[in-house]
């Protein structure tokens, strides 16, 4: 989960006005080829006990930080790249990465700081090595394509907050250099402002929905052509920890009238982002393989900052599966379905049709009916066949009985 900290924000500031941030470029190798390639200024706002009392101190990844090859690798076929930042007294900090063939994401962010450092932790109790690590970070990128986030990004770590700014990054290259096709961070987009509505005096409550949410049009529009058509009504439920340390859980409906899109179509990448209010940025991800011509959504990202939650909440996963079609085809879902992203995060979807690739025109191609719909379908079906079938039974009895009744009349 992604959050904002005052104390990492303030750590941030300082350090950037005493100049003490640097940019480091980091490379894993293998031979004579690059397999990961990062550049980006970090720093780490951690916390140690010292003397009984709790003391935070910010820490830079200085450009002194080398790859660590010990640590450092392109990775195995059971296990992915790994880049590891050793810098200072036995510090670093690591990045591992997955994919699923078309995205690649950072799988775990890891940050390791030695307490017996005594210039870094003063006064520290400790003088163990501590290691803490983040999943699910939400920094991910298509495959031969650069992520890059200039935007400050800061993710807890238990006992530390890691900041990174002027990020660009790259795993899984094919060349040595970073691809200038760059995937930007949700941070650093500036999409199309959502239609303005009356000021109000008074804090705006997150909505508890009475019913299903009303059905938006959403496209993208890549050089004067639309890309991207979908229009589906959308719900989102979100379970978070708030300030009391209590778990809550928010259930939101997306207005279309107060949400604008935007995103970006590649050959085999789609991406449709919605925001709505400046306060809900909603990312899907579209995937196309080539070789079987089939499409589906392969990643999900939400940034939320809603009322009565303690910092911004961020949840993403790269590697789902869901909204399977044929490329020159849409996708169609009349029936509710929810789309589960992570054990925190899912989506329930309304009268959802959808076409990321192939389009020809403004209007969608011939729909791909989702399995509840053909159920749905079926079953009036099924019931109408019954009742066809009981009335010829019965139509057959009345046959035979009247039958009989004439062939005794016959015998008297």
């Amino acid at each position: 989960m992604k959050v904002f900290h005052a104390s990492a924000a303030l750590a941030v500031v300082l350090l950037a006005v005493l100049g003490g941030i640097h940019a480091v470029t980091l490379e894993v190798r293998e031979g004579n080829s690059t397999c990961i390639k990062a550049e980006l200024s970090a720093v780490f706002s951690i916390s140690y006990n010292a003397s009984g009392s709790m003391r935070t101190v910010p820490v830079t990844l200085p450009g002194s930080a080398t790859v660590d090859p010990g640590s450092s690798s392109c990775g195995s076929d059971v296990n992915g790249p790994w880049l590891v930042a050793a810098f200072g007294s036995g510090h670093a900090l690591g990045l591992s990465f997955s994919t699923n063939g078309s995205l690649y994401s950072v799988a775990n962010l890891t940050l390791q700081y030695n307490l017996s450092d005594a210039v870094v932790f003063p006064g520290a109790n400790s003088s163990d090595v501590v290691t803490v690590v983040s999943a699910s970070v939400g920094i991910w990128a298509p495959v031969n394509m650069t992520y890059r986030c200039l935007s400050n990004a800061t993710f807890r770590l238990d006992t530390a907050d890691v900041t990174f700014s002027d990020m660009k990054l790259q795993a899984y290259m094919t060349g040595n250099d970073l691809s200038p096709n760059e995937s930007v961070c949700f941070a650093d987009q500036t999409p199309t402002p959502a239609p303005t509505r009356p000021p109000t005096t008074s804090p705006v409550p997150v909505p508890t929905p009475a019913g299903p949410p009303e059905r938006g049009i959403y496209n993208v529009t890549q050089n004067n052509t639309v890309c991207l058509l979908a229009q589906m009504g959308l719900q989102l439920n979100v379970t978070y920890t708030d300030q009391d340390n209590k778990t809550v859980q928010e259930v939101m409906n997306v207005n279309p009238d107060l949400t604008s899109s935007s995103g970006s179509c590649q050959a085999n990448t789609a991406t449709l982002t919605l925001t709505q209010e400046q306060t809900t940025t909603l990312t899907f991800v579209f995937t196309l393989n080539s070789t079987s011509n089939k499409y589906n959504l392969s990643a999900v990202s939400l940034v939320a900052n809603w009322p009565n939650m303690p910092a911004n909440f961020s949840a993403a996963n790269a590697s789902v599966n869901y909204l399977r079609s044929s490329f020159g085809h849409s996708y169609m879902c009349n029936a509710e379905q929810t789309l589960v992203i992570l054990p925190t995060f899912s989506i329930n979807t309304f009268r959802l049709q959808v076409q990321p690739f192939g389009l020809t025109t403004t209007q969608f191609a011939s729909a791909e009916e989702c399995q509840i719909d053909q159920d749905q379908m079926l079953i009036p079906i099924i019931v109408g066949a019954a009742l066809a079938g009981l009335v010829l039974i019965v139509l057959i009895a009345y046959l035979i009985g009247r039958k009989r009744s004439h062939a005794g009349y016959q015998t008297i």
